[in-house]
C-alpha cells in the first residue's frame, strides 16, 4: 500500500495545491517578516541566513511537487525541466549562500559551530544535498554519461528520488528547530506565528509531498 493511499482519505481533494500554497506562504512570509521587522541592520551576516534558507526550502517544495505525479513523456520532460531549473538556479544556490552566511558570521564573532541540533542537522543536510545533486545531475545530464548512460544511468534516478524524500523532511526539521526553538526567533516573534510557521506549515508541506508520492516509481527489487 502506498503512502498516498494511506493519507488520501484524510485530506481534501484540493490539498496538493491549496494547502501547499498556503503553508509555504505562511512559512516563507513569516520568516521574512520576522527578519525584516527586527532591526535587520544589526544582524550582520545572520540577516541573510533565515531569508535564504526559507527561500530555498520553498523552492525545494516546488521542485519536488512539479514532478508529482507525471505519467506522460511530455509531462515528465516538462516537469524535469522545471525541477532542475528550480533546484539548480534558485534552491541550491540560495541554501548554500544562506549556510555560508551563518558560518562566516560565526567565524567573525568567534562563536562555536554546530552546538545545537539545528546547526548539526543543517550542515548534515547541506553535505547530503551535494551528493543528492551529484547523483541526480549525473543520471540525466549529458545523457547520464557519468553513470554509463541509457538504462544504466536511469537506475540511479530512483536512488536520487528516494534520497530526496528523506532529505526534504530533514530540511523541514532543521527549519522547525531554528524557527520554533532558537533563542533569536523565540525572542523576536509571537508564539502564534511560530506555531503556524514552524510547526503546522512544515507538517502540512511534508504531508503534501508524501500524499503525492508514487512508490511504484522506485522499484528496487
Amino acid at each position: 500500500m502506498s503512502v498516498a493511499m494511506v493519507l488520501a482519505p484524510c485530506v481534501p481533494a484540493t490539498y496538493p495545491l491549496y494547502f501547499i500554497q498556503v503553508s509555504a506562504g505562511v512559512f516563507f512570509v513569516s520568516t521574512w517578516v520576522i527578519t525584516l521587522t527586527n532591526n535587520p541592520t544589526s544582524l550582520g551576516l545572520f540577516f541573510f541566513h533565515p531569508l535564504l534558507q526559507s527561500l530555498a526550502i520553498s523552492v525545494f517544495t516546488y521542485g519536488i511537487l512539479t514532478l508529482q505525479p507525471t505519467s506522460q513523456a511530455k509531462t515528465k520532460a516538462a516537469g524535469l525541466t522545471r525541477h532542475q531549473l528550480a533546484m539548480a538556479a534558485f534552491g541550491v544556490p540560495a541554501i548554500a549562500l544562506g549556510a555560508l552566511a551563518i558560518i562566516w558570521n560565526k567565524n567573525l564573532h568567534e562563536s562555536p559551530h554546530f552546538t545545537t541540533w539545528h546547526g548539526t542537522l543543517g550542515i548534515t543536510s547541506i553535505v547530503w544535498l551535494v551528493a543528492q545533486v551529484a547523483v541526480g545531475g549525473g543520471s540525466v545530464w549529458f545523457g547520464g554519461r557519468l553513470f554509463g548512460g541509457g538504462s544504466k544511468a536511469k537506475q540511479f534516478w530512483k536512488y536520487h528520488r528516494l534520497s530526496g524524500y528523506v532529505l526534504f523532511p530533514l530540511f523541514l526539521l532543521t527549519a522547525h528547530l531554528g524557527g520554533a526553538w532558537s533563542a533569536w526567533t523565540t525572542t523576536h516573534s509571537s508564539v502564534v506565528v511560530r506555531v503556524l510557521a514552524y510547526w503546522i506549515s512544515p507538517i502540512i508541506l511534508l504531508a503534501a509531498v508524501l500524499v503525492r508520492l508514487r512508490t511504484s516509481k522506485m522499484q528496487f527489487f
